[in-house]
Formats: C-alpha cells, structure tokens, sequence
C-alpha cells in the first residue's frame, strides 16, 4: 500500500529516531519491521526495509524480516498450562484464546484502517490546501514577475528620460549661450549704432550751421541787391521827375532840349538798363537760394538714408578687427 508524503516524512522521523536508539543493523530493522507492522499497519518486506534503513547488504533485511515473522508467530500461540486442565482443554483453551487475540488484532486493524483513511481524507484536503496555496504562490510569483517586468521597463523608461532630461539640459546651456552671444553683439551693436547716430547728428548740425551762414550770407546779398534797386529805382524817378520838369520848362527850345531829352532818355534807359540787370541777380540770387535750400534737403534726406548703412559700416569695422584678431598666423 502506498502511503502518503505526510506519512512517510513521520515514518522516516520515527526510523532516523530508531536509528540513534539501535547501532546494531539487525536490532534496526527488526524495531522498524515492529514499527510498519504494529503502528502503520504495513507488511514489511525486504526491499521496503532496505529503502527506508539503507544499512547492511540485502541480505540484512530478509534475515531480519524472517526472524520477525517467526516470533510473530510464536506469539501468536497461546498456551494454557494448569495440573488440574486435561490436555484436551488446554489445547482448546489456548485455541480460544489464540481467537480472542486474532479477533482482537482484526478489531484494532479495523480501527486502523479507519484512522488511516480519515488521516488520508485529512491529508487530502491538506494536500487541497497546499495545492490551492501553491495555485496563490504561483499567482504571486506571476504577479511579481510582471511586476518586476513592469518595474524593469520603468528603469528603462526612467533611464531613457534621465538621459533626454540630461540632452535637453545640454540644449538650453548651448541655447543659453547662443541668448548670451547675442546679448553681447546686440550691445555692441547698439554701441556701433549709438555711436553712428552721434556722428550723424554731429555732422547733421554741422551741416545745419554752414546752411544758417549761407541763409545769412544770401540773406545779406538779397538785402544788399533790394537796396540798391530800391536807390535805383529812386534815382530813376528822379531823372524822370527832371526830364519832366525840363520838358515843361524847355517847351520853346525843341531841338536843344530834344537833343538833351535823347542824352537823358539815353541815360535812362542806361538807369533802366542797369535795373534790369540788377532785378535779374536778384532772380538769379533768389534762384540760388531756393536750389541751395534744395540740395540741403537733398543733402539731410541722403545722411537720414545713410544712417543704417554707417551702422552696417561701424559694426563690420568692429566685426573686423576680431576677425583678423582670431585668423591665425601663417
């Protein structure tokens, strides 16, 4: 009969304690055939005794499995030994008796039996137990594996994050310094251009101030040229005022005054002739005015222009000197 992994670790406990108690190989496998038989209710036989002691050669156990079943059967005769019993009633007695203790035996290996098949259905539900335990383990085990899966990925991931952290990190500071480099040329250009603008307004109000003294110098000239048309003017009405009066005083003497009215006439028109020309410096004068306030126009409207490009000019004059600062030595 097979036993159970329960039973068999208590046998085996029960033998390893016998073994302590028997050095001797023959005295050990009786005591443990006394055990499979007595308190398991196993038929012991020689290769089972050689499994569970492993001691001696195989001969061992058959010697002393036969001895074991030789006093087992001694025992089992019952002798009734009394002077006043026939031989007879001896003889039934102890056949009676020898009953007694078989029929007592079968009772207590049927009660036996009955432990053995409750510890059995004992074991079995324990077995059931640890089955469903084993199920819960191997469902943990699962469990963990994917976690552990999962928490491995995550160190992955983790890892695949710390080093774009660290990437985007190394970005800003290259981008940082780009913000900085341009900060810096920035201020120099705005250096290069503030210094521009100051030339531009320097020259621009030096230019506003040769343009004042030529206003003022033309201005002069103007006033100069009006005067003398103006005393012109005044001359020639007076000679008209006097070939007026000499016509009304000199009306008998026709051909000397005619000769003297055509010197006067002449003269006249010489005065006239002379206004003229200086009314017409003073155009040209004026003329000269206008196209000087033009080209002084033309001339603010052209530095405004040149602004930006005297800036260009400042910050590739600055650009320059770096330039050939850096280039190396041939």
């Amino acid at each position: 009969m097979d036993t159970l992994p329960v039973t068999e670790a208590r046998m085996q406990a029960e033998i390893e304690a016998l073994r302590a108690q028997h050095p001797e190989t023959q005295d050990l496998y009786r005591e443990v055939c006394v055990l499979l038989f007595f308190s398991y209710g196993l038929t012991p036989t020689a290769n089972k005794l050689y499994q569970l002691v492993r001691r001696g050669s195989m001969s061992a156990p058959a010697e002393a499995l036969a001895r074991f079943w030789e006093t087992l059967r001694e025992k089992s005769r019952v002798r009734i030994e009394h002077p006043d019993l026939p031989q007879q009633l001896q003889g039934a007695a102890g056949e009676m008796v020898s009953a007694l203790w078989q029929q007592a035996q079968a009772a207590a290996q049927d009660s036996l039996v009955q432990l053995r098949d409750e510890a059995r259905a004992a074991v079995m539900a324990a077995e059931g137990l640890a089955q469903s335990a084993g199920a819960r383990a191997d469902a943990a085990e699962a469990a963990l594996g994917t976690a552990r899966d999962e928490l491995r990925a995550t160190g992955e991931k983790l890892t695949e994050l710390q080093s774009e952290l660290a990437r985007a990190q190394g970005e800003v500071t290259a981008q940082q310094r780009q913000v900085d480099a341009a900060a810096v040329q920035r201020q120099e250009l705005q250096a290069a251009l503030n210094a521009a603008q100051e030339s531009f307004t320097r020259e621009l109000e030096q230019q506003r101030a040769a343009a004042r003294v030529a206003e003022e110098r033309h201005a002069g000239e103007m006033k100069r040229v009006l005067l003398d048309v103006d005393r012109e003017r005044g001359n020639a009405g007076k000679l008209q005022k006097e070939v007026e009066q000499m016509r009304r005083e000199t009306a008998g003497q026709a051909e000397a005054q005619r000769r003297e009215l055509l010197a006067r006439q002449q003269q006249l028109d010489a005065l006239r002739q002379r206004n003229g020309e200086l009314e017409g410096r003073a155009a040209e004068l004026l003329g000269q005015r206008d196209l000087q306030a033009r080209e002084l126009d033309s001339m603010r409207q052209r530095m405004v222009a040149a602004a930006p490009r005297r800036a260009s000019s400042a910050r590739t004059a600055q650009r320059s000197p770096a330039k050939k600062a850096s280039k190396p030595a041939p």
